[in-house]
């Protein structure tokens, strides 16, 4: 018997884990443009449906929306329009 094979071994992802909404936003918006997409109507489809299938997979931009709640996407959405029209947040 082969005994590298008998422990289990581990590994780690850190490369993913302090990307934040506002990050994957602009990798699956540039995704989008890059494929021939309308990103406005695709990530709308996305967010009022939780349907995958609007974002490209081109660039992991599909892995890496869904690795993000719709509610936080809105809410970072929502924030930069916020800033972007000069509003007072309360």
């Amino acid at each position: 018997m082969n005994r590298k094979f008998e422990n289990t071994q581990a590994f780690r992802v850190d490369a993913l884990q302090d990307i934040q909404a506002k990050d994957i936003l602009d990798i699956v918006f540039h995704a989008l443009k890059e494929k021939g997409y309308n990103p406005v109507n695709q990530l709308v489809g996305y967010i009022m449906s939780g349907d995958p299938t609007y974002i490209t997979s081109h660039n992991g931009a599909r892995s890496l929306i869904m690795k993000i709640e719709r509610d936080e996407l809105v809410e970072e959405l929502l924030a930069a329009y916020i800033s972007n029209n000069g509003w007072i947040e309360e």
